[in-house]
């Protein structure tokens, strides 16, 4: 489908409007608001002008609806001071706020970054609705949103996206799903990258603001209004509910229980001052609802859409991992052995056992149809053997190494299709290649479930004992997957989805000198458990849940830096669990 030109946006005096045909909430939701005392709003009744310049320069948001309730979110300051602002929310049942639902009190406060959350209660179930926050004729901007449904929902449709770094391009995936038919959105970690400019993207043209790393409290809510400035997120966020985790660049790059890949305590500080930081400002500018305001890494909660689909929500990177296992000392002959037993070990994992425990409680008591895991990191089983891992770890991303590990792999790849089709014709090298022994298989992303095999069986099997239709969301790896979740012994025990980034780049950037299809085709004939795969291009994916099926269809962009874009949808793949 080819798309027009950026639509054009007029974001000005906090009023958020889109050009038609973006959608036809927008057009039902347009204007209402003014950024200043002496611009008229439309709506509401008048009281006593505000005589000072009060801005919503980041629109409204809106999160973690239950059945009854739903967070809503604002950013709200005086131009010239850091005085807190006094407001009204309101929630009506029409654009116009005719019909008041709901209202109250809120302070957006300097101590919060000038944001505020309200739980606005008391709604109606299944039920879309408007809201708004206010200072006497100074409006918000106008948001749409949507409760949970009522028990007997027979049908969801949910949008997942994952990974949108702000310094990779322009947030077109996110214009996307606001105008799918996405219900809900699910974010699924990297809503912001913490990393400093020398790692943007120069054919983007978006600096990261700050230019240095994040490490303090101000750092993080810069760089999370810069992501929030952009005009698809603010009229996405305006328009959807947003389900939100987060993943390690909402931290720091492959981030763990006590530290990360991306932090030199010499260079950076205390851990967990950083944490505390990034934590802060995360909750602060994600409409999310806070499960627990003494311990900010906590943010497992689970939904209810109805008796249709439960989706429970993890942390997997700040409670409970244990510190990643290196793959090159796998690699190693070595090390190999004494690192294959820390790997293994059933004492490691990434939810730890508090987590754990609530997770599959969670999941017995619900009578959902469906049971959905939305966390960061793929769990699919996605391992290589070492013949290939070597070969991809000595390539880096010149012509003649990369050349080398497609050698590698097209030489497994044939060993393992003589093995189906002729094994008596298999040579002496081909057999050392099949030998998991003499050639093992380790997951080639131990950032990931592979790297915790361990806790990944327990989760599975306890799903299985269970009972349980289990559908695993995922992103992180900024391409998208379809794969079977399997024991160890290959039982099938559900299935995973993976979205592919917002605007982060994937293994077409790491593998750019192979064509994208035949990246595709190398893991789809390595990989037991992987069905289908798309290595090249930025999207989201769209899932329709129903009584019977999962119906999982992915959306493309194809450029996030030209000036116009076209967009092209996956075939479905369907689930029935």
């Amino acid at each position: 489908m080819k798309q027009p030109p950026r639509r054009s946006i007029i974001i000005r005096l906090g009023s958020l409007g889109l050009a038609a045909g973006a959608g036809p909430w927008l057009s039902a939701c347009g204007g209402g608001g003014s950024g200043s005392a002496d611009t008229p709003a439309s709506g509401g009744s008048s009281t006593t002008p505000t005589p000072r310049s009060l801005r919503f320069d980041f629109g409204v948001a809106s999160g973690d609806p239950l059945a009854d309730r739903i967070i809503l979110w604002t950013h709200a300051r005086f131009a010239d001071s850091d005085d807190e602002v006094d407001l009204r929310w309101e929630v009506a049942a029409d654009a116009n706020f005719a019909s008041l639902l709901a209202s109250g009190a809120a302070v957006a406060r300097a101590a919060a970054g000038h944001t505020v959350k309200v739980d606005a209660s008391g709604l109606p179930a299944g039920q879309r609705v408007y809201f708004r926050f206010r200072q006497g004729d100074v409006l918000s901007p106008v948001g749409r949103t949507q409760t949970l449904p009522a028990a007997g929902a027979t049908a969801l449709d949910l949008a997942v996206v994952s990974c949108s770094r702000y310094s990779a391009g322009q947030f077109r995936v996110l214009a996307e799903v606001t105008r799918s038919a996405a219900q809900f959105v699910l974010h699924l970690g990297d809503v912001i990258y913490e990393s400093g400019a020398d790692e943007d993207l120069p054919e983007a043209g978006r600096p990261s603001d700050p230019t240095s790393r994040c490490i303090t409290l101000a750092d993080y809510r810069r760089r999370h209004a810069q992501t929030r400035s952009d005009p698809d997120a603010k009229v996405m966020h305006a328009a959807l509910p947003v389900l939100a985790i987060w993943d390690d660049h909402d931290i720091a790059s492959n981030a763990w229980r006590d530290g990360a890949d991306g932090h030199d305590a010499a260079r950076d500080g205390n851990w967990a001052a950083r944490v505390a930081a990034a934590t802060q400002a995360w909750h602060e500018w994600m409409p999310i609802r806070t499960p627990d305001a003494t311990d900010l890494r906590r943010t497992a909660r689970s939904f209810d859409f109805g008796g249709l689909a439960a989706l429970h929500l993890v942390e997997t990177r700040l409670l409970a991992r244990d510190a990643p296992v290196p793959l090159d000392a796998l690699l190693d002959p070595a090390t190999a052995t004494a690192t294959a037993a820390r790997l293994n070990d059933g004492a490691r994992g990434m939810l730890g056992s508090a987590q754990g425990t609530w997770l599959q409680s969670q999941m017995r008591a619900s009578g959902a149809r469906w049971q959905v895991l939305g966390q960061s990191v793929p769990m699919a089983r996605m391992t290589l053997p070492v013949s290939v891992l070597g070969a991809l770890a000595k390539a880096g991303t010149g012509f003649a190494g990369l050349f080398a590990a497609k050698q590698a792999v097209d030489d497994y790849i044939v060993a393992r299709q003589t093995a189906a089709t002729q094994p008596a014709a298999l040579t002496a090298a081909q057999q050392a290649l099949l030998d998991p022994q003499r050639n093992p298989r380790w997951g080639f992303n131990l950032d990931a479930w592979d790297g915790f095999p361990a806790e990944r069986e327990a989760l599975l099997t306890a799903a299985q004992q269970a009972g349980k239709r289990l559908v695993v969301l995922a992103g992180d790896s900024h391409n998208a997957w379809s794969s079977r979740l399997t024991l160890a012994d290959g039982r099938v025990v559900g299935q995973e989805f993976t979205a592919p980034s917002v605007t982060s780049p994937g293994l077409e950037r790491k593998l750019a000198v192979l064509p994208p299809a035949q990246v595709a085709q190398m893991f789809l004939g390595m990989l037991d458990d992987l069905q289908w795969a798309e290595t090249e291009r930025r999207g989201f994916l769209h899932l329709r849940f129903s009584p019977l099926e999962v119906r999982a269809q992915w959306a493309f962009v194809s450029s996030v830096t030209a000036a116009t874009w076209q967009v092209e949808t996956s075939a479905e793949r369907v689930y029935t669990g």
